[in-house]
């Protein structure tokens, strides 16, 4: 039995709030929580993504733009890509190493894999009847195989060149030169 466009429309949307707005949650958190931007750039220093600032502000923004543009449908496998991206990011760099399951110590990697897995299939799925590709008449030309491919890519290109520019584990900055 074949699945009707109202399924994939309704199956779109569930997925594109779930995780944009766990994106956009996240995002917030990181701006405005606990910490703060200067708590994420200490808690990213010392994972060795430096400077940590910088890889603060970035990821907040990813995380805030991307929920927004996956709520709103708008550019849904790009938007999609950045939730691959920060996820794989956050895969590497503090998840990986602590095994599958979420409530192990440190973290495991299950909720980060399962954000990136939703992703790919946002994109997969394009924006839905209720998005902006629709309205904009965009939404088929940015789904199906097209979609994933511009998913998986984006976000793991993305991260990939991110994690070789900048992340550095294991090593600490210089100390300041004395005056």
């Amino acid at each position: 039995m074949a699945v009707d466009a109202a399924g994939v429309d309704i199956a779109s949307l569930l997925l594109r709030v779930s995780v944009g707005g766990t994106l956009v949650a996240h995002g917030w958190n990181h701006a405005f929580g606990g910490g703060r931007i200067e708590g994420t750039a200490g808690w990213f220093e010392s994972m060795g993504l430096r400077p940590g600032r910088l890889h603060a502000l970035m990821a907040t923004g990813t995380e805030l733009g991307a929920g927004v543009l996956l709520l709103l449908g708008l550019l849904t496998p790009l938007a999609a890509a950045g939730a691959v991206g920060t996820m794989a990011v956050a895969l590497i760099t503090a998840h990986l190493r602590n095994g599958f399951f979420i409530f192990r110590p440190g973290q495991g990697y299950e909720y980060v894999v399962m954000i990136m897995m939703v992703a790919c299939a946002v994109g997969a799925l394009g924006g839905g009847a209720a998005s902006l590709d629709r309205v904009l008449g965009i939404d088929g030309d940015l789904s199906g195989w097209t979609g994933l491919a511009v998913t998986a890519l984006a976000g793991g290109l993305g991260a990939a060149l991110l994690l070789a520019a900048f992340w550095r584990p294991g090593r600490r900055p210089a100390p300041a030169p004395e005056d």
